[in-house]
């Protein structure tokens, strides 16, 4: 195999020499499919041939069925999908101590960074003890959750639990754990490899932003990465985006993202990997970039990468990584040829074109991140979306109120410079004098403590915290739907009818996302979020509005809040240092309540069958009946489009008069202290009462009640869709779920397709899935099913036979619809299965009893 030997800081060090491996029309390869070449060659040199013959089969068609085996470097979680992953692999260890194993036999073989961020909530607001008092609560809340994380650190080899208040995964993952090229060794040599990851969050390729290839997946299939399954993969697809120009004055790197997801959206991107490149890329810094690329899953690819250049380098020197790291990244990536060149033509499976320079502000919603607006569009978006004009609203709140003004998640707080815009408008808010009104929520929750000590340097927090925008918290919080109780008069406005939204910084604004009472969301940039929180309504011309008078008696309009490109850039010069990212991480690891928090260290952990967070799940078990073969099912469910996992498996706050939320009353939780969704994934008793719980997934069985009911068909008795699955599982009957367009769009949630299993359900037949859900269904076991239209209108009593004994990569199967007036129709769907592992994954009933049978084989 062709190698080079490079002369680098930490001495020789050996790469692989990936054009002269490939040959001819290497230059044409996109640089996924070069990281891509070089994993095949390394780890998997048998199958280096065929990868070989299928990419210059690529060259020509753009597209191959070629499937290939991908070996991460690592693994990156959070603590709510590590949760469910981590109670999977206890149950699984119990499972093989009863059938005679070793349960130690059972560890990851390779390195599992999990961070604790997702579910800190907004309990306290806009006071100084805020933040403290969250991660009080949380503490007090999750202890034993955390207890678990800590038992996976001493019994599970390779884990390493960043404390709480260490930031949200992404973020800490740009700043602490990538390393762009990594050094490895093998067989007393030392080699330099592509630094390459999955993440069981939908937002993993962030770190596509500087030149790191990852995706997200589900924790299922997380699961098997930890016990040696390589993910397998068709050669993907590689959709280029072709950037030109460069952005305008005053127009940010969120202003970008919600760009390119409208873009992207609007060529049906679904499940394709993307790759930038163009003269325009060499404009947008690491941070530009990074934010970008979070966004991925909503302009619905499995990446959004860019390769290494110069730009990396300057992000990775900025963060406080060592000279002599970044001369090694830089070296090892031009001899290996991954180094980007602005002016190179690579052939994509498509390409689309954007000019910089068109990209304007903007605004995405009212409840889908790709519906891009203007600034002065929300007041029309949220009079099509309620299908009324906004009138008076309640007791002084207006129609089309911001309920909640939001600085938050990992796409947005990662950048310092936005940070830096956001409180370069609140020191210009604060010296006027202006506040948000009373009804508006205002919180402020940066991926990283480094941002806080730039914050406090530059003295912007004392700005943004006087308007009240002090920090809650390093987490996700609103943006994952933590955002606590609103302000009391805003709760009773829209429960009067008022039409309210949230305004945040986020990434997704589904119906109830954010907060239940919220149907409507807009997503902003940080410096727009605190802009708009001053007027504390949305309106037709925001930034013409007149705001304060000066001194001299000038109006001053809202625009004149915003900082200019070079404020900015003067703010990041004066006081962002390199030095804040490692003694700002360094600084929260020493988190006092975590490392005082008692833990078991057996190779299996002491469940506690009276816990109402951690329970041992009825499917990861030795034996499993996969769910395939000929049968006639009842449709438990019939779901219209955008069925998100938000929609499937709620994450947000459970009120405890919610099926799942009585359930943990009976069972002697305080009704007022309930805890969210997120993090109750470790009880399944919980999760399979939260199935659906949000009240715009529609069943339409039922007329478009809400999913969380529906009806049994022997009896035609409506109730909780738990109760109805058990009725069904006694009498022996099949049922499946049927879906329109976009099923499982959103969050990464392994507990979409966990609760769905526990359900009995055997297939869900759609017009299209999203990725990760999709794989999450194979995990479990359940085929999922594409068919070319829609579903003709179903009835409880209506049986749908299916024909799915041996399943294929992408094979058909027969549906015939048998209507109880005795009328039939027949169609044609495909199975929505790539690969023939993931055939597999069926035919042994899902990845948890694939792993147990090759473990126990073993």
């Amino acid at each position: 195999m062709s190698f080079l030997q490079l002369a680098t800081p930490y001495g020789i060090v050996k790469a692989l020499d990936l054009s002269g491996i490939f040959g001819g029309d290497f230059a044409s390869l996109p640089y996924i499919h070069r990281i891509l070449l070089e994993n095949v060659a390394r780890r998997d040199a048998d199958r280096l041939p065929s990868m070989i013959t299928a990419l210059r089969g690529w060259l020509v068609s753009g597209t191959s069925e070629t499937e290939i085996a991908f070996h991460p470097s690592r693994v990156l979680m959070h603590d709510t999908t590590c949760v469910p992953a981590l109670v999977d692999i206890a149950a699984m260890r119990d499972a093989i101590a009863e059938a005679g194993g070793d349960p130690k036999s059972l560890t990851p073989v390779l390195p599992v960074d999990v961070s604790v961020d997702h579910s800190i909530g907004v309990d306290m607001h806009g006071q100084p003890r805020s933040r403290a008092f969250n991660m009080q609560r949380e503490m007090e809340r999750n202890s034993e959750r955390y207890r678990l994380m800590k038992w996976a650190t001493t019994a599970l080899p390779g884990v390493t639990v960043h404390p709480p208040g260490t930031g949200i995964m992404h973020t800490l993952n740009l700043e602490q754990l990538a390393t762009v090229i990594r050094l490895e060794d093998r067989n007393g040599e030392t080699w330099a490899t592509p630094d390459t990851l999955i993440g069981t969050d939908s937002h993993t390729p962030m770190i596509n932003g500087i030149g790191v290839l990852g995706w997200g997946v589900g924790g299922l299939e997380a699961e098997s990465v930890f016990f040696g399954f390589p993910v397998t993969i068709r050669l993907p697809d590689v959709v280029g985006v072709r950037l030109t120009g460069r952005l305008p004055p005053g127009v940010l790197s969120t202003d970008l993202a919600l760009e390119v997801t409208h873009l992207l959206r609007r060529h049906n991107v679904s499940g394709e990997f993307v790759e930038f490149f163009g003269p325009g890329v060499a404009t947008l810094s690491g941070g530009d970039r990074a934010v970008v690329a979070n966004m991925a899953p909503e302009y619905g690819a499995s990446t959004g990468y860019f390769p290494i250049d110069g730009r990396t380098i300057e992000y990775l020197r900025q963060t406080g990584r060592a000279a002599e790291h970044c001369s090694l990244v830089e070296r090892a990536a031009r001899v290996m040829g991954l180094w980007f060149d602005p002016e190179a033509e690579p052939r994509y499976t498509g390409v689309i074109e954007l000019d910089l320079g068109n990209v304007r502000a903007l605004l995405a919603g009212p409840q889908r991140p790709q519906d891009k607006l203007g600034l002065t569009e929300a007041v029309s978006a949220l009079e099509a979306a309620v299908g009324r004009p906004l009138g008076e609203g309640f007791k002084g709140i207006p129609d089309g109120a911001i309920a909640i003004a939001a600085i938050t998640s990992c796409t947005n707080t990662s950048d310092q410079r936005l940070l830096a815009a956001a409180g370069l408008v609140a020191r210009k808010a604060n010296g006027l004098g202006l506040r948000p009104p009373s009804w508006v929520k205002t919180s402020l929750a940066p991926g990283s403590p480094s941002a806080e000590l730039f914050l406090k340097r530059s003295g912007l927090l004392v700005d943004l915290e006087a308007i009240g925008f002090g920090i809650v918290g390093h987490g996700c919080t609103t943006c994952i739907g933590n955002s606590g109780p609103l302000q009391p008069d805003m709760a009773e406005a829209i429960a009067n009818g008022t039409v309210a939204a949230a305004l945040l910084s986020g990434n997704r604004n589904f119906p109830g996302r954010v907060h239940p009472s919220l149907q409507f969301g807009f997503l902003a940039s940080p410096p727009h979020v605190v802009a708009l929180s001053m007027i504390g309504k949305f309106c037709r011309d925001p930034l013409s509005l007149k705001v304060a008078d000066t001194a001299d008696g000038s109006a001053v309009r809202l625009r004149d809040l915003l900082p200019s490109d070079e404020e900015i850039d003067a703010s990041l010069r004066d006081f962002s240092k390199r030095e804040d990212f490692g003694q700002a991480f360094d600084d929260a690891a020493k988190n006092e309540a975590w490392l005082a928090l008692d833990a078991s260290s057996s190779p299996t952990f002491p469940w506690d069958e009276n816990s109402t967070y951690i329970r041992r799940p009825p499917f990861a078990a030795v034996s499993s009946a996969n769910r395939l073969g000929t049968y006639a099912a009842h449709p438990l469910l019939v779901l219209g489009d955008d069925m998100t996992t938000d929609h499937i498996s709620p994450a947000g706050q459970i009120s405890a008069e919610s099926y799942a939320g009585r359930h943990l009353v009976a069972a002697g939780d305080r009704p007022n202290d309930l805890n969210v969704y997120a993090a109750r994934r470790g009880n399944w008793q919980a999760m399979v009462r939260g199935l659906f719980d949000n009240r715009t997934a529609a069943n339409l069985l039922l007329g478009g009640e809400p999913a969380s009911r529906t009806v049994h068909a022997p009896s035609m008795e409506e109730g909780p869709l738990w109760e109805v699955a058990q009725r069904y599982r006694q009498e022996g009957r099949s049922v499946v779920i049927v879906a329109g367009e976009r099923y499982g769009a959103g969050s990464s949630r392994d507990w979409a397709a966990k609760g769905v299993a526990l359900l009995g359900v055997r297939a869900v037949i759609a017009r299209s899935f999203e990725r990760i859900h999709r794989t999450n269904l194979i995990g479990m076991g359940i085929l999922p099913i594409v068919i070319e239209n829609s579903m003709p209108s179903l009835s409880a009593l209506d049986l749908i036979e299916i024909e799915a004994t041996r399943i294929r990569p992408r094979c058909d199967v027969r549906i015939l619809l048998r209507y109880v007036a005795a009328a039939t129709a027949e169609l044609t769907g495909r199975a929505a299965v790539e690969t023939e592992q993931e055939a597999e994954t069926l035919l042994r009933g899902g990845m948890i009893p694939l792993i147990l049978d090759r473990n126990l084989a073993a």
